[in-house]
């Protein structure tokens, strides 16, 4: 093959301890250049995972904030929403066999609130760069410490109240994603017309189709007004896109070369850089990458993409304030998460108050959250502005309350 290799160095530092079958070299030519991939592969082949834990949470402003964001209070739940997500993982996949990406900020909390994953594998990004980089970074990291082995992505902030279903449905997806350049997409059957998720299209198949068994993926689309959606509901070939994916750590590293060049080439001097000068090429490059998602960035261009539906999860991204209400009170009424509520023709109303007593007086369908600093009153048909207040206090440089 004409064009220069580019080989990932050896990294012993990242491999210590482990069993490895003989170097394998995976390649693809992308215009002028052959991309290498030198692996070493484990003899184990057992799924890894990258939990993205990144997020400010911005839409559960006032709790949410830069130090102690979404995913690390405890909204829905017994613990964090990142501890539920760990939890949830660890019937399969190993805390040594898990990587998460969170923020600078956010990383001592992480570390403090999942000491079961070792440090080293709890990666600050200097940077916000969306998920794309983020993702990106953990397979080049998981490539050099355990192979080309299957890889799931996971958010640390969604809520799915069946986690032997999510199990069994992840067992499949993975027997899928260890095929050579297949990624799948882990898909969602609409309950409702939803105008606040992205939605997977997908080629019409037999209807008499095992559970667990891969749809062809037509299209990724933005979300739709309501019109749209409710079209997308009743046809019966679309599912929210869940944000959760898997493949093989090189598939998806081969997918970033050739859709986002400059990205990968940046996370690839990353990767490979010492033990004792990752963090300053991580500083250096990170803040580099294209900011753009893995679905803009990749997945719409991408190649052998399959669904595989996820019925009976009890999936919910809990994207607002809005959504936890509609989470906590499928039937109506008033909630209230802290504090105690007196209301008079008054209802459908969310209420976190700690330490008090609020009274509610002609009050329906609005959320009323109370911290120490800050008090929000919002109705909860606009919950998902109210990171648009959050970006008002940025411009007002009130940074005591971010």
């Amino acid at each position: 093959m004409g064009g220069p290799k580019i080989p990932l160095p050896d990294s012993p530092s990242h491999c210590e301890g482990r069993a490895f079958d003989p170097v394998v070299h995976i390649s693809r030519v992308f215009g002028p250049q052959t991309l290498i991939i030198c692996l070493f592969m484990p003899n184990t082949g057992e799924l890894c995972a990258i939990v993205l834990a990144g997020g400010r949470g911005t839409r559960f402003w006032p709790r949410s904030r830069r130090l102690r964001a979404k995913q690390l209070l405890n909204i829905v739940g017994t613990g964090t929403m990142l501890q539920q997500t760990l939890q949830r993982l660890r019937p399969l996949v190993t805390p040594q066999n898990t990587w998460v990406i969170t923020s600078r900020e956010l990383r001592s909390a992480v570390l403090t609130q999942a000491p079961e994953i070792p440090p080293a594998q709890v990666i600050a990004e200097p940077e916000g760069r969306n998920t794309a980089p983020a993702i990106g970074l953990g397979a080049e990291l998981v490539l050099r410490a355990r192979g080309d082995v299957p890889l799931g992505v996971f958010p640390s902030d969604h809520l799915i109240g069946n986690p032997e279903k999510f199990a069994a449905v992840i067992h499949a997806a993975t027997t899928e994603a260890r095929r050579p350049g297949r990624i799948v997409v882990m898909g969602i059957s609409p309950s409702r017309p939803e105008t606040g998720y992205g939605y997977i299209e997908t080629i019409e198949e037999p209807t008499r189709r095992k559970e667990g068994s891969p749809l062809r993926v037509r299209k990724f689309v933005e979300k739709p007004d309501l019109a749209h959606a409710k079209q997308y509901k009743e046809a019966g070939n679309y599912y929210w896109n869940s944000g959760m994916f898997l493949w093989r750590a090189s598939t998806i590293l081969e997918a970033l070369a050739e859709f986002l060049p400059g990205t990968s080439e940046r996370l690839r001097k990353i990767a490979e850089a010492p033990k004792s000068k990752f963090a300053a090429a991580l500083a250096h490059w990170y803040p580099a990458c294209d900011n753009i998602s893995i679905d803009h960035g990749v997945l719409e261009k991408a190649r052998g993409i399959v669904c595989i539906p996820a019925p009976g999860l009890d999936w919910n991204d809990l994207g607002s304030w809005a959504a936890v209400y509609e989470q906590l009170a499928p039937r109506g009424g008033t909630v209230s998460q802290a504090g105690e509520v007196v209301e008079y023709e008054s209802g459908n109303n969310f209420i976190h108050v700690e330490g008090k007593t609020v009274g509610l007086v002609g009050v329906k369908d609005m959320i009323v959250v109370e911290t120490a600093d800050a008090l929000l009153i919002v109705p909860r048909s606009q919950a998902q502005n109210v990171g648009k207040l959050v970006q008002e206090l940025e411009k007002r440089a009130l940074e005591k309350l971010l």
